[in-house]
């Protein structure tokens, strides 16, 4: 796949399935962490090691494939004007972070785009897998795949005592960031979400918005995820963590009932007044935007609307981000220009939808 496919394609190939507990769970996604043992980790590299980590991976994984993951391409940052780095972040296969080390990083990426491998970053590497749904053990288990394919070729830094050696304390150990996605509007309506982040922390795990630290929970998507890599197994990481997201799961189910059951009329009327601006503005704020989305698609998941699938819901969210307007539009927008092509591009889309 070329770059101008990865950047005209707003829904990743792989998004575009279900996996299990899809109405709740968006995704689920491995993180690894990883460097080169007896180079200096990339905070302290000088341009000659980090070029040379470059070449490594092109002279030995550019258009390789492995397990189903085909024909990896290597997209240099230096070589991305600054939308196309943006789009590359809004479809989480690349970090804010690996854009401003430009010069010499770049991302190893499978056709479907459903791996990517992050090069030069805070650390030399960051394995990225993602699955739909929830899939936790499924992404762990071909990560550590992916995982030793490169090793075969890699020398890791890793000590006996502490293990993988990373840039940042937080991630030693393990190397592993495990986190799914999830959509969770019925505890945010019901405001149990502020009570039930701060159990979560307390569990070693930690909450964050859609793309990650720092990031604002957009349209009730909630990103949550281990912070304790040393001392656990990667198989423990992934199982505290899945047992918390079946809590939120049943959690979310059994507010979305209470809603429905007592607030069903208010409900209602509040999904379909965002469908019905989604489907009429004329200008539209990315924050509304996603608060519209995330109505509608409860109004799906409750059956409350027909006839529009959930996937479409998936593509806006990620389309109407600021950097894909600008990347269709050809050209750098201003802030109002992007709000009127946002609802423009929502209503041609959802009329598109109603005549297939």
């Amino acid at each position: 796949m070329s770059l101008q496919q990865f950047m005209n394609q707003a829904i990743s190939p792989w998004m575009q399935e279900e996996g299990p507990d899809s109405d709740i769970v968006l995704s689920s996604r491995i993180r690894l962490a990883r460097n080169f043992a007896q180079v200096p980790f990339p905070m302290i590299a000088s341009d000659k090691n980090l070029e040379k980590i470059l070449d490594f991976f092109k002279q030995e994984y550019e258009k390789q494939s492995f397990l189903g993951y085909r024909n990896f391409e290597l997209v240099q940052m230096k070589d991305l004007k600054p939308i196309e780095k943006r789009v590359l972040v809004e479809k989480h296969l690349i970090s804010p972070l690996l854009t401003d080390h430009s010069e010499h990083s770049a991302v190893l990426i499978s056709q479907n785009e459903q791996v990517s491998i992050m090069i030069n970053e805070e650390d030399h590497l960051r394995i990225q897998l993602y699955f739909p749904g929830f899939q936790l053990e499924k992404a762990l288990t071909q990560a550590s795949e992916i995982d030793d394919w490169l090793e075969e070729k890699i020398n890791y830094a890793f000590d006996e005592k502490r293990g993988y050696l990373t840039s940042c304390p937080t991630n030693v150990g393990t190397g592993l960031r495990a986190s799914v996605m999830m959509h969770l509007p019925a505890l945010v309506i019901t405001q149990q979400m502020n009570r039930i982040v701060p159990s979560i922390n307390q569990l070693g795990l930690v909450v964050r918005g859609i793309y990650g630290e720092g990031s604002e929970a957009l349209g009730n998507i909630f990103q949550i995820s281990n912070q304790i890599t040393l001392g656990k197994s990667e198989k423990d990481i992934a199982e505290d963590l899945q047992s918390v997201v079946k809590q939120l799961i049943e959690q979310e189910r059994n507010a979305r009932h209470i809603l429905m059951s007592k607030s069903g009329i208010q409900l209602e009327d509040r999904i379909f007044r965002s469908y019905g601006a989604l489907e009429h503005s004329r200008i539209m704020e990315s924050k509304e935007a996603s608060k519209c989305i995330s109505d509608v698609r409860l109004g799906i998941d409750l059956g409350l609307l027909k006839n529009v699938s959930r996937s479409i819901l998936n593509e806006l969210m990620t389309l109407t981000q600021p950097g894909f307007l600008q990347q269709f539009a050809k050209k750098s927008l201003t802030p109002e220009e992007r709000d009127i092509r946002r609802a423009q591009l929502i209503r041609e889309r959802l009329h598109l939808e109603k005549s297939d």
